[in-house]
């Protein structure tokens, strides 16, 4: 069985269910979620996508993100895809969400209701190869750095979140 997404409306009701590829063909407003993790010297976990993803391969990013199941509550999925991921599970908490719409090159978009989650975790990390082509932490004064000079090697749905995640997490 094919993959599916929960579509939602603005409010992030559901409205229905659709196959993942097929959503990000029509660009239909679907729910998901993005994982920030912090260590304890406040430096942040980035993984660069794996080369064959469908869509931002290559790219730098949080430490996940993916779409709940149909009928899965948004942390559960934000907890199983951090343990599918990135081999680690932490406790996690959600900041806030927000709604996104991104048009790739391969003629995908990403139009997500996404609710950004963050945890901190210092242990061991062994990632899916099929997910993930590297990571590391980084300071989050050189992840701005770095987003100023070369944005483009950053996914979309990051270069949105990080600026708030990081001003949530100094509150």
């Amino acid at each position: 069985m094919k993959a599916q997404v929960i579509l939602v409306n603005e409010l992030d009701q559901e409205t229905g269910l659709m196959e993942k590829m097929e959503a990000h063909e029509k660009g239909l407003l679907h729910r998901a979620f993005s994982v920030f993790i912090m260590n304890d010297q406040g430096d942040m976990l980035l993984q660069q996508r794996a080369l064959d993803k469908y869509h931002s391969g290559g790219l730098w990013t949080n430490a996940c993100c993916s779409h709940p199941l149909p009928g899965e509550a948004v942390e559960a999925a934000a907890h199983r895809r951090l343990s599918e991921e990135m081999g680690f599970d932490c406790p996690l908490r959600e900041l806030f969400q927000f709604t996104y719409r991104t048009e790739f090159d391969n003629g995908l978009i990403e139009h997500e209701y996404d609710h950004v989650w963050t945890g901190t975790y210092n242990g061991a990390i062994q990632p899916d190869p099929g997910e993930v082509q590297a990571y590391h932490y980084l300071p989050v004064n050189e992840i701005f750095r770095l987003l100023a000079e070369v944005p483009e090697q950053f996914t979309s749905w990051f270069r949105l979140a990080f600026p708030r995640v990081i001003d949530q997490l100094r509150v």
